[in-house]
């Protein structure tokens, strides 16, 4: 069994004994935790928290558990249900919360289960935030209120109306001009909340022609949820069979957004912010973020816009907070993930369809076309198993001084920029890992830029 504990929350595979899985006395440990956290950081002997969940075989144990531990640390508790994370995000606000729970393990297979975590401003905490919190969760001397402090309890289950109606009303989405495309739009929702936000989200900017996949939200995901191209085949064969113009794909909590085109053929997750993005700048020109390991192009097209780019560590709460820093208009990550301002900041697939399809509607092209308007990288995603007695800061330290006559970024891990690629080194919080990402103009390219990192470290660290 695994348990995870980070600055965003924690997670793991359901079950085992305590402390090694997320068994019932874990979720109570750092539900509470989190509550008297929230209470210190709010100043207020009484908050208020959303929890929502994704549709999860284990999420209505999980949110039960959750739900009850909050009212016995005096917390007022609004449960909005089966609900995406962003929808969740967006409840805190509407709500005037001083916090929330997302109860999901976003891509991971269904034996997995998560809290994260959410300031009063529906984002992720940071982490001095974060940190502050699991010293909490492991000191653990927390003082229970009594019967007459109990926090109450109220259910609601119109938030996912509410954020579509959000959607709707945001500047840059055109439903009349989707509605007058009359597309014709294939989902592929790996049995979570999505099938359930993003057919309702699609009816509502004027789509009548919807196909369906895998909409059941019964948590019995029918592949690997992580919405790569090596598991999206029934979305492929559907598009083409049916003829639809496009397809979208969402993971269990509707963070991220992988768009297919009408041929069958991945649009490439890398490319749904670099897409979303460019149709943002051309109406409200201004800067982008994203983090370290994401594809180039993003940069291209904001420098072609007018705007400057910039990068940030990997993880959300970077993302976000460089964002903020710099005044972006629009950014996220690589994985699909896109974070608009205009809406809130947090990633959010409901807003990444519905600026794709106002794009795609204004344009008149296909989504094939689209594509293949953009710059033209292709990414390489490696790994090094390490042994744990290995020094991989050291490790990166030598990286870093051998490839010292290039541009390096070294805010999470090591990033090597070349003329025509880039190489990004960064270690697990995890485990003994250390992830290589390269990117260049060809998979050759990349996969060789990644071979002679790769054996770089297994030199460093004597590793056969």
């Amino acid at each position: 069994m695994t348990l995870i504990k980070s600055i965003s929350g924690i997670r793991g595979t359901v079950g085992g004994t305590a402390g090694e899985g997320l068994s019932p006395v874990d979720i109570v440990k750092f539900t509470a935790a989190y509550a008297f956290w929230l209470k210190k950081y709010r100043g207020r002997e009484r908050c208020r928290v959303v929890v929502g969940r994704d549709a999860r075989v284990s999420g209505e144990m999980v949110s039960r558990i959750v739900v009850g531990t909050l009212m016995g640390c005096g917390c007022d508790v609004v449960n909005i249900g089966m609900a995406s994370t962003p929808t969740t995000e967006v409840a805190v606000t509407l709500e005037g919360a001083d916090g929330g729970i997302i109860l999901t393990a976003s891509h991971n297979p269904r034996q997995w289960n998560a809290l994260k975590l959410l300031n009063e401003r529906g984002e992720f905490l940071n982490k001095a935030e974060g940190e502050a919190l699991l010293a909490m969760a492991e000191k653990g001397d927390f003082v229970y209120p009594d019967v007459d402090g109990i926090g109450s309890l109220s259910e609601r289950d119109d938030y996912t109306r509410k954020h579509i109606d959000m959607v709707l009303g945001l500047d840059l989405v055109d439903v009349e001009a989707i509605r007058r495309a009359d597309f014709k739009v294939a989902v592929d929702c790996v049995n979570s909340v999505g099938g359930i936000a993003i057919p309702e989200l699609l009816k509502a900017l004027g789509v009548t022609w919807i196909e369906c996949l895998n909409c059941t939200p019964d948590g019995n995901f029918a592949h690997n949820p992580e919405p790569l191209p090596e598991h999206l085949g029934d979305i492929a064969n559907l598009i083409c069979e049916s003829r639809a113009d496009v397809g979208f794909v969402v993971d269990p909590d509707v963070d991220r957004l992988a768009v297919v085109c009408e041929t069958g053929e991945m649009f490439g997750e890398e490319y749904t912010l670099v897409s979303v993005a460019d149709y943002v700048l051309s109406r409200t020109p201004g800067n982008t973020v994203s983090n370290l390991s994401s594809t180039r192009a993003l940069a291209d097209v904001t420098r072609m816009r007018g705007g400057e780019y910039s990068a940030a560590a990997v993880g959300e709460v970077n993302v976000v907070e460089k964002m903020k820093a710099v005044g972006a208009v629009i950014g996220g990550e690589g994985n699909g993930g896109v974070i608009y301002p205009a809406a809130h900041y947090g990633r959010d697939a409901l807003v990444g369809i519905a600026l794709f399809l106002t794009n795609l509607a204004r344009s008149g092209k296909k989504v094939s076309e689209l594509r293949a308007g953009y710059p033209d990288y292709h990414i390489s995603k490696n790994k090094i198993q390490l042994t744990p007695e290995i020094d991989v800061d050291g490790v990166l330290c030598v990286i870093k001084g051998s490839y010292r006559q290039f541009k390096i970024n070294d805010i999470d891990g090591v990033r090597i920029d070349f003329p025509q690629g880039w190489v990004h080194l960064r270690k697990s919080n995890t485990e003994p890992i250390i992830r290589i990402y390269s990117e260049a103009p060809t998979r050759e390219q990349a996969d060789k830029f990644a071979a002679a990192i790769m054996a770089e470290i297994k030199r460093i660290a004597n590793i056969d």
